[in-house]
């Protein structure tokens, strides 16, 4: 069994990472019944927080069906962040998570997300002080470093669990790579390997099939996964990871009716959620991947991604199950 603090988790969990404009309540509700065991939501600043910011304040909204949920907040300014915290207390959170691993340049040039990586100091010290501030577990979510010279992710991993982190996930890039190129797993491996580690290490980047999950699991005997871009717009995901540690075996993909049923009741929670105007907008990200694999499909996904007319979004759900219902998608 994991542990977060004293939340219990099943072993090698499997957990939503925080993404700007996908980790929403729709969209973790929906990883939830397809078998996250942990979500959490977008990153949320915690200057825009303290000044009242209407879209910082909105991210705070979680749901019991949610949990276990993190909120993920980001800064680099200790008053600013203890603020927060007193904030993000009242909305009920099970953890409250800090990103030091955000690549953006608009978050970088602050000296939060990545950036902070170039202050070891500060963000161990940032974590301390909101480890006291709070009775909720802090938890953290970083890169492997600044550079591919300046990786020093066992020693600060160390140092962030003796301050009082209660868990840790390393995306497997440093802030150099963005998101280009391979993560690499290994020094992830290092830090679960360091004998005076005891809180629970989770790797994130490049989970993209069951193998990969398995590989992290077995190979390099993390605690569990972050997955991030597999799951957007195919919260099926999860509960595919878990058949094939179950079994060894791929569960079916789901069929061009499950796609289309899941987008629907997507885009009705987000509109219910943002309206109309946001809600149209923002789930739009999703359809590529709700409808990979039919052929012949551009002229249906250009609707779906220059609709600004809810009706007309449906509408396109309801010709895609018409035109394409007894389609077998490629299985893998």
């Amino acid at each position: 069994m994991i542990k977060i603090g004293n939340i219990e988790l099943p072993d090698f969990p499997l957990l939503l990472a925080p993404m700007e404009d996908v980790s929403d309540p729709p969209f973790r509700a929906l990883c939830k019944e397809q078998g996250a065991d942990v979500v959490y939501t977008e990153f949320i600043s915690s200057e825009g927080l303290i000044r009242d910011a209407a879209k910082s304040i909105m991210k705070l909204d979680i749901y019991e069906k949610e949990r276990p949920v993190g909120i993920q907040i980001f800064g680099a300014n200790l008053e600013s962040m203890l603020k927060t915290v007193e904030i993000v207390e009242k909305s009920n959170p099970d953890i409250i998570d800090i990103n030091f691993g955000c690549p953006v340049k608009k978050v970088v040039s602050k000296g939060a997300g990545a950036g902070i990586l170039k202050d070891i100091d500060l963000m161990v010290s940032l974590t301390e002080a909101m480890v006291k501030h709070t009775n909720l577990p802090i938890t953290v979510k970083t890169r492997l470093g600044w550079d591919h010279d300046s990786i020093r992710i066992v020693e600060v991993a160390e140092r962030l669990q003796d301050v009082g982190c209660k868990a840790i996930s390393i995306h497997g890039r440093t802030r150099a790579q963005m998101y280009k190129g391979e993560a690499d797993w290994k020094p992830i491996a290092d830090v679960k390997n360091n004998q005076r580690m005891h809180i629970p290490v989770f790797g994130n980047g490049d989970v993209t099939s069951p193998e990969k999950a398995m590989e992290m699991r077995d190979s390099y005997g993390l605690d569990g996964c972050m997955i991030g871009r597999a799951a957007i717009g195919y919260p099926w995901f999860f509960n595919e990871v878990k058949h094939f540690f179950k079994t060894g075996e791929h569960l079916a993909k789901p069929t061009v009716a499950q796609r289309v049923e899941m987008a629907r009741r997507h885009l009705q929670m987000a509109i219910d959620w943002k309206g109309p105007v946001l809600g149209v907008f923002e789930t739009r990200r999703h359809y590529t991947n709700y409808f990979k694999g039919i052929p012949h499909f551009k002229e249906y996904r250009m609707k779906m991604v220059t609709s600004d007319d809810a009706k007309d979004v449906f509408a396109t759900f309801d010709e895609v199950q018409a035109k394409f219902g007894n389609t077998i998608i490629p299985q893998f």
